[in-house]
């Protein structure tokens, strides 16, 4: 199936797109996360043990994460229907609107249970639309990618989760910085879930102007769409296989984020009462250096293969959990900033970098973005919505020892799932693409 080159304009445009795009949506999702272990544990369940309230928030938190399947399955399937380009407007509107909404929220004291009840409505938004984002924002920067190079492209939309993190983390951090705490509960916080309406609004005057992947004209052209590209998925014994080694491959990257992301804030503060500010820093500057090591790692793939790149990742980054987490109990800031340097900042890129890439290779192009929106969002459930409750859990009962049994649980699945998939199976260019499907199985 081929199609034409596109001009390198619109190839700045689509990498722009992607990047601002998926910025928004993550700095929007992980605001919450960050919040909620230092505002809405206080603010909207209060009257209960701390432990408690944390556990109540980050409940809240997972349910953004129970939502995402459903906006992997209802974006995915119009992805492949009518096109990559025209459910990314309609992602980015809907968690735009949910954040700013989050912002103006009054808290329990006002307004009673309906509060944190509202705070689980705009959340599970929240779900929904970051679901639907992920799959094709994805698709539209390694659809687009020069031959050779789709583990590069693929990685700037990731790049996304990195910027959204800085700025979601950097932003509370700041406002933590410049007020009182009494003030930061009151309304400081609220100022960074409204800054979402201006980026909202700046990502989408670049993403009107996205034409749709050459690969989807050409197949809807040449081939048309599939009518229920998820029925397709699960008929398919290729499709299924790959489904579920996907998801089992994605299980340990999923957990790393969201212990050294969102976990290691609330732990550092709440249980082993460190300060909350040196661990919001260390956080914001770990991701600031992911933005410069996700891209390295996407390209790296192109030479090395994603098997074996995501592998690597997934064994350096539970290693190197040892360390930081005993560089989380001394106490000391640079120690725990470098620390969350090497486990956040350069070992979890070694799997996120080629993960858009290695997943997309996993399905032909007319059900592509029903199966990544899948397998990233149904095993993110677990995965990453989770990972906060049970590593809380695991902390209280058992200390770092429970922690790193599970890490070490992760990904031991990961890599046994990640070198299941078989490189001849996958549809790529670069390789002998499998045979038994409808369409040409090429990657375009």
């Amino acid at each position: 199936m081929a199609t034409t080159p596109e001009k390198s304009t619109d190839v700045r445009l689509v990498v722009a797109s992607s990047v601002f795009g998926t910025t928004v949506e993550w700095y929007d999702f992980f605001l919450y996360g960050t919040a909620a272990g230092l505002v809405f544990n206080k603010l909207y369940f209060p009257g209960s043990d701390p432990l408690v309230g944390t556990v109540l928030a980050f409940a809240t938190f997972a349910l953004g994460f129970l939502a995402r399947p459903v906006g992997g399955f209802i974006f995915g399937h119009l992805g492949d229907r009518i096109g990559r380009k025209k459910i990314l407007v309609a992602t980015m509107l809907i968690m735009g609107t949910a954040t700013c909404l989050i912002g103006l929220l009054p808290d329990y004291q006002m307004i009673g249970p309906a509060a944190p009840i509202i705070l689980v409505v705009l959340r599970l938004a929240q779900g929904v639309a970051v679901g639907g984002e992920w799959g094709g924002a994805v698709l539209m920067a390694t659809e687009y990618a020069p031959r050779g190079k789709r583990g590069l492209y693929g990685s700037f939309p990731q790049i996304g989760l990195a910027i959204g993190l800085t700025l979601g983390t950097g932003v509370l951090a700041l406002l933590n910085a410049i007020t009182s705490d009494a003030a930061f509960l009151s309304w400081g916080w609220r100022i960074g879930f409204l800054l979402s309406a201006v980026l909202v609004l700046a990502g989408l005057l670049i993403r009107v102007k996205v034409m749709e992947t050459p690969a989807f004209r050409t197949m809807a052209a040449e081939e048309g769409t599939a009518t229920v590209p998820a029925v397709e998925l699960v008929r398919d014994r290729l499709s299924r296989r790959h489904l579920l080694l996907g998801m089992g491959s994605r299980f340990t990257e999923g957990v790393a984020f969201n212990a050294w992301a969102v976990f290691v804030i609330s732990y550092g503060s709440g249980t082993l009462k460190l300060d909350r500010q040196p661990l919001l820093v260390g956080v914001m500057i770990a991701a600031a250096v992911m933005v410069v090591f996700i891209p390295v790692f996407g390209r790296v793939s192109d030479r090395f293969g994603r098997r074996r790149t995501f592998t690597t990742g997934a064994v350096t980054t539970l290693v190197l959990a040892i360390p930081a987490l005993a560089a989380l109990h001394s106490g000391n800031p640079v120690l725990i900033t470098l620390s969350l340097i090497a486990v956040l900042g350069i070992s979890y890129p070694v799997m996120y970098g080629p993960q858009a890439a290695f997943y997309a290779e996993l399905f032909p192009i007319s059900r592509r973005c029903t199966g990544i929106s899948v397998v990233y969002q149904l095993s993110g459930v677990v995965a990453s919505g989770l990972t906060p409750l049970i590593l809380a859990y695991l902390a209280g009962k058992t200390g770092t020892t429970g922690i790193l049994i599970y890490l070490a649980a992760t990904t031991v699945i990961s890599v046994v799932c990640t070198l299941a998939i078989r490189q001849s199976d996958l549809f790529d260019d670069d390789v002998k693409a499998p045979a038994p499907v409808k369409e040409v199985p090429r990657f375009t």
